[in-house]
């Protein structure tokens, strides 16, 4: 029978010994001093080699957690700089005013929170007094993610900083009136201070990494060296539970990013009760980052646990921190002292006599108040820690207590993240722990007052000496005076004008070409930023690859197996293409950081991200809504487009959608173009509006959505005439009449508008054949390259209409005169095309892609969903029989015809 106590074999026994007696003395004396010592004391000393082994480079496996401590002691915390007194003064007002603010805005039930920055207020003022650097300074400062529900806070100290003023704090919520402060950090409504929006719990986290690491390529490839800007990211531990929060760890490991570090304020709850009520975050939270790589550092305990640790001569107090749940450290923090003497202390003989060497207010102090993120000198050897680490990202797990200074009523209560003001007693109680100089009779009727020492205090001014030392206030996003991009030659454009001949060429094919030629261009060729998801093969862009290059921090330290091909695999330091691998949200942060590089580094860059259009929007609409908010600029391209023409790949890959949720972005510019000459005129127009001179009045924060698709098809010259270019930019224009196609129909033969878009326009086109040499009826057919900005220029022309001026929607102007009703068809569900149906004046009807994908050939999906050729002819022959052009019979007998 084989010996459950003994020691299994392990990998290590496949590996040759070549001194199993120095291996047996080894294990022996591990034996012996869990004997002797017990267990505990057997894992202090193989964690204290582990880390030997690790601190002199012997190549081991990294331990993942530490004992529940500070990871700096406080015998090696470096002096704190400035003048702390000062520093917790104004501390102490920006606490006031942020509970001030969410107080008095409850009166009107707007909410917000007060929790969150009670707890982790030291974290940002310390990083504001010593860290973060402004945007006045050299290079472009440091970029802050700051935690969306900590907003108050950061408003507090714009407020003590002269930046706003009491009237912006009475309008927290309340924007309409166009005086207000945004809830949470949104750049769109308060663009002169914030940078990034952050309260989509999740994506803060990701962009940052991807922010650090867009921050290297720009360094990299020679645009503009960012080295000295920092990345930091403020999260909660809850917001750690959203999957893209840890989604990019490795990547920031792998790519050595140190100018990035993460502060998760770990005050363990998260929005309805503790993170881990029966676990420990903090430990969870270690585990995860140092197996991805990262530099931790925990800053737990504050400086009243001292006495506390050097007291613990057996380990007993390490032993019990570790074994507590989070849960039932919060139920301390509001328990008294005879219940953390019993349940904490009363689990071990040798706590129990440390607890007589404390009194109850000791206790109190270290279970109530005394946590490293709560103390400023803990901050700071964290932060000075983390800034100065090199070859890894640095995570700060700093703990705190979530409600800390608002008082019992507050302090790490379950619901205290829903709870949105203080009573007039709770706010006096709270000034008299601060120490603020707030008189009783400034409460009038009931309203707590805000606070200010004065703007040529003693406060103001050392705020704004630190914050003139470095590089001026923060957050703040600089819109820079940038001079508009010139336009790239005209030629790379004009190429499609012609068409392609005999040639079959897809749009994406289409899109691709047009890329190669954009990137040639000497004056903003170096500019463009291609991202793809490892799909650029798919996508016909290896082309790209030897030329730009793939973008590595390490270049290519590998022989390729294709070099010796003319496309071959070649990375690059300096590369230009980001190929993300498998990853539609890392190539969205991607896109975001690029997008927005002209306001945050003041380099405008123009980045384009290309993508099965199904898992674009669908995946990471929440992306493209933070790239709205944000205020990027450059071209989305949702390739391999349509529910029916991406054959064999099945339901998940059919996209009959995306426009739909494009269409609720207010800053996506949607185009759904049938051919190359319409991709290239909306390029350049797209260039021109974000990156050229702009209109008067023309938003250039918007953002482009084009699908293109992987059909290979004739493509057509483009018309002449007027107006094409600009019928094209607006959403439609008349691409043929049945006359101008060169068909044959009989004088005062019934006739139907055919409006399709993508390649939905070439069933349309052989449906106009097939009705008038089989039907006799007349149909002239329209490209829709855009249903989504029809609509929103028919959305303004109504709000016109209700401020008393004249206006008529581009698409009435459009169709104005056109004979007969109109049939609109797209590789989309009808919801697409219907977006524009109540303004249009003739008869409507609409044909889509409704419902789920299918495997199968286009013809066959087609067919399947009502929207081939011979489809659209019943649907244009049903419409005319309803208004009575042509007979009932032939509806049925063109159904029979082509067996539907």
């Amino acid at each position: 029978m084989t010996d459950p106590n003994a020691i299994q074999p392990s990998a290590l026994d496949q590996l040759p010994d070549r001194d199993p007696e120095e291996t047996a003395e080894w294990q022996a004396s591990l034996d012996a001093v869990a004997r002797e010592a017990g267990p505990h004391r057997a894992a202090y000393l193989m964690r204290r080699t582990l880390e030997r082994a690790e601190a002199g480079g012997i190549a081991l496996p990294k331990l993942l957690e530490t004992d529940y401590v500070n990871t700096i002691p406080t015998s090696a915390e470096p002096a704190l700089p400035g003048d702390p007194e000062m520093e917790a003064r104004i501390t102490a007002w920006n606490r006031w005013n942020a509970a001030a603010m969410v107080t008095r805005g409850s009166k009107h039930g707007v909410g917000g929170h007060i929790a969150t920055f009670a707890s982790a207020a030291w974290l940002y003022e310390t990083g504001f007094n010593h860290f973060f650097k402004g945007k006045e300074g050299d290079g472009s400062g440091d970029q802050l993610y700051i935690q969306g529900h900590a907003s108050p806070g950061i408003y507090a100290r714009a407020f003590l900083d002269g930046r706003l003023n009491e009237a912006h704090l009475d309008n927290f919520r309340q924007e309409a009136g166009g005086n207000g402060l945004p809830s949470y950090p949104h750049p769109r409504r308060l663009p002169w201070m914030w940078e990034f929006p952050t309260v989509s719990m999740g994506l803060g986290p990701l962009s940052a990494i991807y922010q650090a690491r867009f921050n290297r390529y720009l360094t990299n490839r020679g645009i503009k060296d960012v080295s000295a800007s920092h990345v930091w990211a403020f999260l909660g531990d809850g917001e750690m539970d959203e999957p893209e929060s840890t989604a990019a760890l490795a990547l920031a490991s792998r790519e050595q990013l140190d100018n990035l570090t993460f502060v998760i304020n770990c005050n363990l709850q998260r929005l309805d009760g503790p993170v881990r009520a029966n676990f420990k975050i903090v430990q969870e939270l270690e585990a995860q980052f140092r197996g991805a790589g990262w530099n931790v550092i925990k800053t737990l305990w504050g400086s009243a646990w001292d006495e506390l640790f050097a007291l613990d001569t057996t380990g007993a107090l390490v032993r019990r921190l570790r074994e507590v749940p989070d849960a039932q450290v919060q139920t301390y923090q509001t328990r008294d002292a005879a219940y953390i003497r019993e349940d904490f202390f009363g689990k071990d003989p040798a706590l129990v006599e440390m607890a007589k060497l404390l009194s109850d207010d000791k206790i109190l102090e270290c279970f109530h108040v005394s946590r490293g993120g709560h103390e400023a000198s803990k901050v700071y050897a964290a932060y000075k820690a983390a800034v100065e680490h090199k070859g890894a990202p640095t995570v700060i797990l700093a703990q705190t207590v979530k409600g800390h200074t608002l008082g019992e009523g507050f302090a790490s209560k379950n619901a205290n993240h829903q709870m949105k003001k203080l009573t007039v007693d709770e706010f006096k109680a709270m000034r008299d722990r601060l120490g603020l100089p707030i008189k009783d009779s400034d409460f009038v009727d009931g309203v707590v007052p805000y606070g200010h020492p004065g703007a040529d205090s003693p406060e103001v001014r050392y705020l704004q000496e630190r914050r003139a030392a470095l590089g001026g206030p923060a957050p703040a996003r600089r819109t820079h005076a940038l001079p508009a991009l010139p336009a790239p030659a005209e030629k790379a454009f004009a190429s499609f004008d012609k068409g392609s001949g005999s040639q079959n060429v897809a749009t994406t094919m289409a899109f691709v070409r047009l890329i190669k030629d954009l990137v040639r261009d000497k004056e903003t060729g170096k500019r463009w930023v291609p991202i793809v998801p490892d799909e650029a093969r798919t996508f016909g862009m290896e082309s790209l690859f030897p030329s730009l290059g793939i973008y590595s921090p390490k270049g290519q330290t590998y022989e390729p197996v294709d070099r010796d091909q003319l496309m071959y695999y070649k990375e690059a330091k300096n590369g230009q293409i980001l190929n993300e691998g498998i990853t539609e949200a890392g190539s969205m942060a991607d896109f975001i950081a690029a997008s927005t590089s002209y306001a945050t580094h003041g380099e405008a860059m123009i980045p384009f991200y290309i993508f099965y259009s199904m898992f674009g929007w669908q995946r990471t609409a929440d992306q493209m809504w933070q790239l709205g908010d944000q205020l990027g600029r450059g071209f989305l391209i949702g390739a391999t487009a349509g529910r029916t023409t991406l054959t064999g790949e099945g339901l998940q890959h059919a996209d009959g959608h995306s426009p739909v949720i494009a269409a609720t972005n207010p800053a996506a510019l949607t185009y759904d173009p049938a051919f190359a000459y319409e991709i290239a005129v909306i390029v350049r127009e797209g260039l021109r509006r974000m990156y050229g001179e702009a209109k008067p009045g023309e938003d250039q924060n918007v953002f482009y959505y084009l699908t293109v698709y992987n059909e290979p098809l004739p493509q057509p010259a483009k018309p002449q005439g007027l107006g094409i270019d600009e019928g094209i930019v607006k959403g439609l224009y008349r691409f043929n009449t049945a006359e101008s196609a060169g068909i044959t129909v009989a004088a005062g033969a019934p006739r139907i508008q055919l409006l399709g878009s993508g390649t939905a326009i070439h069933w349309a086109l052989q449906a106009q054949k097939l009705l008038a040499e089989e039907w006799g009826v007349a149909a002239d057919v329209w490209s829709a390259t855009s249903w989504t900005e029809l609509r929103r220029d028919a959305l303004e022309a109504d709000a016109a209409l209700l401020r008393g001026e004249d206006r008529v929607p581009y698409v009435r102007q459009a169709l104005q005169g056109a004979e007969g009703p109109v049939l609109a068809v797209s590789d989309y569900m009808r919801q697409v095309p219907d977006q524009i149906a109540q303004w249009v004046e003739q008869d409507w009807s609409s044909l889509g892609a409704d419902g789920f994908g299918l495997s199968d050939t286009r013809e066959a999906a087609r067919r399947h969903f009502g929207v081939d050729a011979e489809s659209i002819v019943v649907a244009a022959l049903a419409q005319l029989a309803r208004r009575g052009e042509i007979k009932a019979t032939a509806v049925k007998e063109a159904r029979e015809k082509y067996g539907l």
